[in-house]
């Protein structure tokens, strides 16, 4: 049973982003995953809890059980009653269990023990029951009841993947298939959520751009804006391994990064600040704008293209011709708006924009 999906409230709809993932392909990756049931005691999760040894993911509205809902599932198992299971995932060089699901349920947990309630000013206590637990917090239970709390068990299911074992991808289709509430969380809440680590705080800081918070526009409650910028540094640091679909690129390209062992966090801050300046600069706040809608294929593909160029020293003229120009082009324009994410569309697009801008001083 699955109790506590997870859910987030969506409050950006004005964000529209063209070509994101309009003609992804099915993912065909084929999975083997060992799987196997243990049963903890609730005192021994909350243990774990506190030093890590079970994590949470990080992403936005992590917790969004009101206290008499916590409330009536600790009493649920102070009362002797069966609760569902949760679901985790061992990372493989850590050997961190993640939740998959049940992290509202175990955060219930350990806030009850801690004696502290997100929003609260005081002690944890419980409310909103009808039986001798009402009002209680964990310090006033009777030894009793103390024991009982503690020894109660929690079945989870805990998996790991085994092949491929290149990479730790079979959690994000674990988040996808798992969170299925009528509001789902996006790709890139789910990469934050699984895929934590220095990239993904750079994702953040890159995220208050000044110039990219012009081009882009308010700041995306889906994290849509950090995915935009993974999106460019992906495709310009690692152009050549790119192969479709865009979203399992994106996600083996913050899987290998995450600790930023492979590029250098300056160069990919010194690669997006110069770029959205120049952008801004040069072509305007709806440079990646055709059709009053963010392009995110006329985003990624502009930025490499300006990007590339830069490599060879600043760019001192206008060019407003140049962007013309390509916008013009009908190649172009059929490859921004159908088949966004082929490899060979991908490959042109880029291609063409490049060219564009190759020999503006």
């Amino acid at each position: 049973m699955l109790a506590d999906r997870i859910t987030i409230e969506d409050t950006d709809t004005e964000v529209q982003i063209e070509g994101v993932y309009p003609d992804e392909t099915a993912n065909e990756k084929q999975y083997t995953i060992s799987g196997y049931g243990a049963d903890f005691d609730v005192e021994g999760m909350v243990r774990r809890l506190d030093r890590e040894a079970i994590e949470i993911p990080e992403f936005q509205r992590t917790y969004v059980w009101k206290q008499k809902q916590a409330s009536r599932f600790i009493e649920s198992l102070l009362m002797g009653l069966p609760v569902p299971g949760v679901f985790l995932y061992r990372d493989k060089d850590s050997q961190t269990l993640r939740v998959i699901d049940g992290q509202q349920r175990l955060l219930s947990l350990q806030f009850y023990y801690g004696g502290k309630f997100p929003g609260s000013k005081g002690e944890f206590r419980l409310m909103g029951l009808k039986s001798r637990f009402n009002g209680l917090a964990y310090q006033d239970l009777t030894e009793q009841d103390k024991r009982r709390l503690n020894d109660s068990i929690i079945h989870a299911s805990i998996i790991q993947q085994v092949s491929p074992d290149d990479d730790g991808t079979s959690q994000f289709a674990l988040f996808e298939r798992l969170n299925t509430t009528s509001t789902s969380l996006s790709p890139q809440e789910i990469r934050a959520a699984i895929y934590g680590g220095q990239l993904n705080e750079l994702l953040v800081e890159l995220n208050t751009d000044e110039s990219w918070r012009t081009l882009f526009g308010k700041i995306s409650t889906r994290k849509r804006d950090q995915e935009l910028i993974l999106r460019f540094i992906a495709l310009y640091f690692s152009f050549d391994q790119y192969e479709p679909p865009m979203k399992s690129f994106l996600n083996r390209f913050m899987h290998e990064n995450k600790d930023l062992e492979i590029y250098l966090a300056s160069d990919m801050r010194r690669v997006f600040h110069e770029t959205v300046s120049v952008i801004l600069e040069k072509l305007g706040d709806k440079a990646f704008k055709p059709r009053r809608i963010l392009n995110a294929a006329v985003q990624d593909s502009l930025m490499i293209g300006i990007a590339r160029r830069l490599e060879k020293g600043p760019i001192l003229s206008e060019i407003g011709d140049e962007y013309k120009c390509l916008a013009r082009n009908k190649e172009f324009g059929d490859l921004i708006y159908s088949q966004t994410s082929h490899l060979e569309n991908v490959r042109r697009r880029i291609h063409l924009a490049t060219e564009a801008f190759s020999n503006v001083e």
